[in-house]
């Protein structure tokens, strides 16, 4: 990896209440993405917001 290589392997996904899956971002750390899920999570709607590390699923792989 060089400095102008930067890694984002924390994905933040949401599935909205018809069972649609979305990514919402990547990002460098688990407490970021987890950060945001939670921001995110609390705003009430009906929404499952989660934090995936790339690769580990079949979601999370690169663009």
């Amino acid at each position: 990896m060089n400095d102008s290589t930067v890694t984002l392997p924390w994905l933040v996904f949401r599935q909205d209440d018809n069972g649609n899956r979305y990514r919402v971002g990547r990002y460098a750390t688990r407490a970021e993405a987890q950060q945001i899920a939670d921001t995110l999570d609390g705003r009430g709607h009906k929404q499952l917001y989660w934090v995936e590390k790339l690769g580990t699923s079949g979601q999370g792989t690169p663009d």
